[in-house]
């Protein structure tokens, strides 16, 4: 599994390493029933502290892409199409309102968008 973390900007490294990972398991790269190196390991190769590596997993715990079994590990959770679909909703949201910003910016319409996006989509 390969994560790059980056001092830089402003998201949180834990942010980072729970958008990577959620992002590898929605695109399949990550499946079902797949190992994640345990919280120590990841820590060590991430060269950052084991809290934050801890923070990340139970995020992800939390909003059911992983599961953990004490004395086993961390593992990619069953499938859930809800989950899946609710995940891919608020990335599709994110990025128009990305491009309704750089619309306005630009001093592009409503309309000239909606015709972008019709068009888009038919492709």
């Amino acid at each position: 599994m390969e994560l790059y973390i980056s001092n830089a900007g402003q998201e949180p490294i834990y942010a980072q390493i729970t958008r990577q990972i959620k992002e590898q398991i929605l695109s399949g790269k990550l499946k079902e029933g797949d190992a994640l190196p345990s919280i120590r390991l990841l820590a060590k190769e991430l060269r950052i502290s084991v809290i934050t590596t801890k923070r990340a997993y139970e995020d992800l715990e939390t909003e059911g892409f992983i599961v953990t079994t004490p004395g086993k590990g961390s593992f990619v959770a069953p499938r859930n199409p809800e989950l899946q679909r609710e995940e891919m909703l608020k990335q599709v949201e994110q990025h128009l309102q990305n491009a309704v910003d750089a619309a306005r910016r630009g001093g592009i319409g409503r309309g000239e968008v909606r015709e972008m996006l019709d068009l888009l989509w038919e492709d």
